[in-house]
């Protein structure tokens, strides 16, 4: 099996060549990396540019587009335009962020987790921030999401979600249609990911509303919008973040903003959602 790896990277320095040390230390080593240099302007070019002379298999292509970071669309559309720079024969695709730290075995062990079942069409695992000197599980999602800072899908399935939205909530609503086909989506506990960044580190003001609005683009609807709300305001600590979620809500809705899926997915989605909620309750 072959696999491929699109990095969006905006001003990683810091990182991104633990990133790429980590990927060149693989015991099964990617095809091809692309790292999409995304408006950077600190030396995170110079340094992609040193490792691709010396490692074939690690292309740069740079990208221009505003500064601002916001979550979801720009990092998509960065990664869009590594992806069109590939050609069609991979098994895996993976969009991996530049600030990550991977375990040597970590691809050899996603190949394996996608050999052995071919209804598998997305895998990945878990993402660890340092605190006090020490390493602790990055506690934003459910244990059966794979975090968008390191995601694997199997050809099949990401053609068939139609490639990654460059929307916020691309992480979420990737998953929700894979199972919406019938694919499964699994977590290995065992692969432990360094992310040296966390999430949500960068992003301004008006990031705060998106996540409600992400909400609404996904098809939820007011009651699972306000359970997601509430349950992720909780875990980020900061309570009144349900507040502006909700309002994002409101706003899409009142926007007209076009959801990222189709009426019958949206109905799945639903459903789905409150599967799970009922089965965290009883």
């Amino acid at each position: 099996m072959n696999y491929y790896i699109v990095i969006p990277a905006h001003n990683e320095e810091a990182f991104i060549a633990l990133t790429l040390d980590s990927l060149i230390s693989q015991t099964v080593l990617p095809k091809k990396v692309v790292v999409v240099n995304d408006n950077s302007t600190d030396k995170t070019a110079e340094i992609v540019t040193a490792y691709a002379n010396e490692n074939p298999f690690i292309t740069l292509v740079n990208k221009t587009s505003e500064a601002i970071h916001l979550p979801g669309s720009k990092v998509i559309q960065a990664f869009h335009k590594g992806f069109e720079t590939l050609d069609e024969n991979y098994d895996v695709i993976v969009k991996l962020d530049a600030d990550l730290i991977l375990p040597n075995n970590y691809f050899e062990t996603i190949l394996n987790i996608f050999k052995n079942d071919a209804t598998i069409g997305m895998a990945g695992g878990f993402a660890y921030i340092e605190k006090n000197g020490e390493w602790i599980l990055e506690n934003l999602t459910d244990k059966d999401h794979i975090r968008g800072a390191f995601k694997a899908y199997r050809k099949a399935c990401f053609q068939q979600i139609g490639n990654l939205k460059p929307a916020m909530g691309w992480d979420t609503v990737d998953e929700l249609l894979s199972k919406f086909y019938g694919w499964k989506v699994v977590t290995d506990a065992s692969l432990i990911v360094k992310h040296l960044k966390p999430t949500g580190a960068n992003y301004n003001k008006t990031a705060r509303y998106k996540q409600g609005e992400a909400f609404y683009t996904l098809g939820y609807g007011f009651l699972i919008t306000s359970i997601a709300s509430a349950k992720l305001a909780m875990m980020k600590k900061k309570p009144l973040l349900f507040i502006d979620y909700i309002k994002g809500f409101w706003k899409a809705k009142a926007d007209k903003t076009p959801l990222l899926v189709t009426t019958e997915q949206a109905k799945f989605i639903r459903k789905y959602r409150l599967k799970k909620m009922k089965e965290k309750l009883f």
